[in-house]
């Protein structure tokens, strides 16, 4: 996604520039709830705040840190598991641009939500989006590598806060637990790309603040528990549309 501004460019320092309102480039076969929401991190969010750090050390791997993080911009998607998917920008991975994801609402469930992210930094040693208005958590995550030693070290740090209230009670029945499985498994899918034999992914989780916004309680009006239910409960319906749609004769 990038802004909805005549000049798109991001600043020169890799910063995107201020926005408004979202729109994207990239293409999904979900429903786009992303253009025209507004990004919200973790000082808009509902929930405890957390900073969630995942790091893998790339042991017999002799790669520097840039290009490192040049190789995990350009092939992103591919580490993710295999039960969500990113659909990058024209552009790739940049400052001001948005990507869409479809992500499991429970585990492995076959019900998908529909959100993004907006890259608000990037450069050659790290990258970090933000997220939307309407996506489960209020959160920055900020990917980057560095030398520790002799050795090089992929991280994934996150600072998060459960958007709404319906996110925030899954999260205390194990979702948030789920989550950071998610990127384990992402770390340990690069760094065996890479060549690590057995990549050991170290996680560490932090909450920094227990007490939930109240004032941000209305973010439920944008929950992607509701979101993904109406769209489910009316699939069919769109389906069938679709349908007679294609297969009706051109008048």
């Amino acid at each position: 996604m990038t802004a909805t501004q005549p000049d798109r460019k991001p600043t020169t320092d890799g910063w995107a520039r201020p926005v408004d309102k979202l729109t994207t480039t990239a293409t999904t076969r979900s429903v786009d709830t992303v253009t025209g929401r507004r990004v919200a991190g973790p000082v808009q969010g509902f929930g405890q705040l957390w900073q969630k750090t995942f790091a893998v050390r790339l042991e017999g791997v002799d790669t520097d840190p840039e290009t490192v993080v040049a190789y995990w911009k350009e092939r992103f998607p591919t580490f993710w598991p295999k039960t969500a998917r990113f659909y990058a920008p024209l552009s790739g991975i940049q400052p001001g641009e948005v990507a869409l994801l479809d992500l499991p609402t429970v585990g492995s469930a076959p019900v998908k939500m529909s959100t993004g992210v907006l890259v608000i930094y990037a450069d050659r040693e790290s990258f970090t989006f933000m997220t939307p208005e309407g996506h489960a958590l209020s959160a920055w995550i900020t990917f980057s590598a560095f030398r520790d030693g002799d050795v090089t070290v992929v991280q994934a740090q996150a600072l998060e806060r459960t958007s709404d209230p319906l996110i925030e009670l899954g999260y205390l029945v194990g979702f948030n637990r789920e989550n950071d499985r998610f990127w384990e498994a992402t770390l340990a899918n690069l760094a065996a790309s890479l060549g690590v034999a057995s990549p050991a992914v170290e996680t560490r989780r932090l909450c920094v603040d227990r007490r939930r916004q109240w004032k941000y309680v209305r973010n439920v009006r944008y929950s992607p528990v509701i979101s993904t239910t109406v769209s489910t409960v009316t699939a069919p319906v769109r389906w069938a549309r679709r349908r007679r749609a294609g297969g009706r004769a051109p008048e």
